[in-house]
């Protein structure tokens, strides 16, 4: 399937020719017309390297030699270069470089190969096979609280059923040496067990939409405590498992908490100040975009005062 054409024409010897260039998902094809009739065609995958596409033909079969050069001059527009014997004689755009997207690439993949850059990827590769099993344990929890609240449609039961299998992880690790509990087996379960009674004690719809503040206000204490008085060390770490590169632990906590109370007072606002169908629309649609820019921005910063730091 096409997603994109570009259309470039040119004349030689009042001829007249016309390049057209598309893509797909996984290929990028250019193809030369004489006169509207195709003449050469060139396919690539995306998964090579984006080199310029060239064109050669021999007009009226002369022995003179001209080649057509296809190539991105920007990430998103391409231009056509024509020359016969080697000699520039038409540019579909002067003052730009159609090799631009080609060096790029040349580029990053220099600096992928560099020793500096392999020595990351074996960090992180050794990082991976270190925390592995405590990802994929919370994984495991949070797909097993989704398909049974999927299935059920009951709340309280996916969060009680998300609670004893973390119990259940608990007492698995006493008898296993691979951690399971080293990312937020633990702390997911304890805030499903809070959210499990909360349901279950109050029923009603006011309570409900309250209690996103309830449990964020809590789960953002918590996380306070640990970056003010321990320097984010049990939080941070755990975090960190998730990350490609360091954080520095304290700032990533403790910008992690104040984001939890800001997040818990714009619930309160919302539920208390507004309509049902209001904070019904904010807690679908906006509640987790607006969390995950702030989320994000705050992994950024703390990356970059660890670089600083070290």
């Amino acid at each position: 399937m096409r997603i994109w054409t570009y259309v470039r024409s040119f004349r030689y010897e009042d001829e007249g020719y016309e390049v057209k260039f598309y893509f797909s998902f996984l290929t990028y094809t250019s193809q030369l017309f004489h006169n509207g009739i195709l003449i050469d065609e060139c396919t690539q995958s995306f998964k090579s390297e984006l080199k310029v596409i060239e064109h050669t033909f021999q007009p009226n079969d002369q022995q003179i030699k001209v080649t057509v050069s296809v190539g991105y001059y920007s990430w998103w527009s391409i231009g056509i270069e024509v020359r016969e014997s080697g000699e520039l004689i038409y540019s579909s755009h002067p003052d730009k470089n159609i090799h631009f997207v080609e060096n790029k690439l040349e580029r990053l993949n220099t600096l992928n190969d560099s020793n500096e850059a392999l020595e990351k990827k074996q960090l992180q590769s050794n990082k991976w096979q270190k925390n592995k099993h405590s990802i994929f344990a919370d994984i495991g929890l949070g797909a097993a609280f989704f398909i049974v609240a999927k299935v059920t449609g009951d709340l309280t039961i996916a969060a009680f059923t998300g609670v004893i299998l973390g119990l259940a992880l608990v007492i698995l690790q006493r008898f296993i040496k691979i951690d399971l509990l080293g990312g937020f087996a633990v702390f997911g379960t304890v805030m499903l067990l809070i959210s499990a009674l909360l349901s279950f004690v109050f029923q009603s719809e006011y309570l409900v939409q309250l209690k996103g503040t309830i449990t964020g206000g809590i789960s953002a204490l918590v996380l306070l405590t640990d970056g003010v008085f321990r320097k984010g060390r049990y939080f941070g770490s755990r975090f960190e498992r998730y990350l490609s590169s360091p954080i520095e632990y304290q700032y990533f906590v403790v910008g992690l908490g104040l984001i939890g109370i800001f997040m818990a007072g714009v619930n309160y606002c919302i539920a208390t100040q507004l309509t049902k169908d209001i904070w019904l629309t904010y807690n679908t649609f906006l509640d987790t975009p607006l969390y995950l820019v702030m989320f994000f921005i705050l992994i950024w910063r703390s990356e970059n005062r660890y670089q600083k730091v070290t």
